[in-house]
C-alpha cells in the first residue's frame, strides 16, 4: 500500500444548522430516533494536519485553551479509529482552529472528525467506500456521518441514516443569510435529551414529522414553513433568556428564529444581503457585548 500525503494539509470543518429537528422517541440500544433537514454553513473551524515520525503518537494543538486535546478529541478519536482500518506508517500532527463554539450545537467536534477521515482516506490509494467510512463516523457519534457528504440533507435513525437533499429543495436552502448567535453558556445534550425522555409527551409524532417533511419537500415553500426543533420546548422552559429574547426580536422583525441541535447556539434567517445592524443590536443588549455572534451563510 502506498502512501500520497503532501508536506501539509489544510481541511475547512464546517459548522451545521438544524433547520428541522424532531426527536421521535428512545431506541432500545439507548439512542435517540429522530428526523432533521441539516445544512452546512460557510463558518466553521479549519485543520492543519502534517505528516510525524514513523512511531510518533497522532498528537493534537488547538488555540482554543478550553478544548480537550487529548484522546478523548474527535480528532484524534476519528484518526485511531481509521487506522484500525488502514495502516498508516507515520504518526499525524494535528493543529486545530477552532471557531465554532463548544456545546453550541453546531456540530464542530463531529465536523471536525468527519474532516479527518476524509483526509486520511485520501491519503491511500485503495480507500475505503463511502459506505465504510460511514460506518465508522457512525461509531463515533450520531452527527459525523452528515459532515461526510458536506450538503445539505435528511437524518434519520439515531442521526446514521443520511440522504440528499434533493436538487429542488436544496436550491431553496443554498446562499440563505444565517445570523448564528449564542448566550456564553452551554447546553450538554445528554441533558437535552434526558429532559425529553422524562417526559414522553415531548416526543414529535414520527407520522405527522414525515408527513410535513414530505409535504415541504414537494413544494415551493421556503425553509420558513418547515422550522421546527423539539428540544426548544424543554429548553426555553429552563433557560428563560431564549423565550424573552426571541419574542423581542419576532416583535421588530419579521426574521424566524430557531434553536439549533440541542444549543445553545440560536440563528436567525435573514432575507436581506446583509444582516440588519438593530437584529446584532437587540442581542447584544439582551444578552451582553460577549455573546457570539457570526453572520453566515448556507453551503
Amino acid at each position: 500500500m502506498s502512501i500520497q500525503i503532501p508536506p501539509s494539509a489544510v481541511i475547512f470543518c464546517p459548522a451545521k444548522v438544524n433547520l428541522f429537528l424532531a426527536i421521535t422517541g428512545i431506541r432500545e440500544d439507548g439512542f435517540h430516533n429522530l428526523l432533521s433537514v441539516v445544512a452546512p454553513l460557510d463558518f466553521g473551524d479549519h485543520l492543519w494536519v502534517e505528516p510525524g515520525e514513523p512511531g510518533e503518537p497522532d498528537h493534537l494543538e488547538c488555540q482554543n485553551p478550553e478544548l480537550e486535546t487529548g484522546p478523548s478529541n474527535l480528532v484524534l478519536r476519528a484518526s485511531s479509529a481509521f487506522r484500525k482500518h488502514r495502516e498508516l506508517p507515520f504518526g499525524l500532527r494535528y493543529r486545530l482552529i477552532k471557531r465554532i463554539p463548544l456545546g453550541s450545537g453546531l456540530g464542530g467536534g463531529s465536523s471536525n472528525a468527519a474532516s479527518v477521515l476524509r483526509l486520511l482516506n485520501s491519503m491511500v490509494d485503495d480507500p475505503l467506500s463511502m459506505n465504510e467510512l460511514k460506518e465508522i463516523a457512525a461509531e463515533l457519534g450520531s452527527d459525523v456521518p452528515l459532515f461526510l457528504i458536506n450538503q445539505p440533507a435528511i437524518m434519520r435513525g439515531r442521526g446514521e441514516q443520511i440522504e440528499p437533499l434533493p436538487q429542488s429543495a436544496a436550491n431553496r436552502l443554498s446562499g440563505r443569510r444565517i445570523l448564528l448567535f449564542k448566550p456564553e453558556f452551554s447546553i450538554e445534550t445528554a441533558w437535552a435529551y434526558g429532559c425529553l425522555a422524562a417526559n414522553p409527551l415531548q416526543y414529535a409524532s414520527p407520522a405527522h414529522c414525515e408527513e410535513k417533511l414530505n409535504q415541504w419537500l414537494h413544494s415551493t415553500q421556503t425553509i420558513e414553513q418547515l422550522l421546527f426543533n423539539s428540544f426548544e420546548a424543554p429548553i426555553f422552559q429552563k433557560f428563560l433568556t431564549y423565550p424573552t429574547l426571541f419574542e423581542i426580536l419576532k416583535k421588530n422583525d419579521e426574521t424566524s428564529l430557531l434553536l439549533s441541535g440541542s444549543g445553545s447556539a440560536c440563528f436567525a434567517l435573514v432575507m436581506e444581503k446583509n444582516v440588519p445592524v438593530p437584529l446584532i443590536t437587540t442581542i447584544r443588549e439582551a444578552w451582553g457585548e460577549e455573546v457570539f455572534i457570526v453572520e453566515s451563510t448556507i453551503l
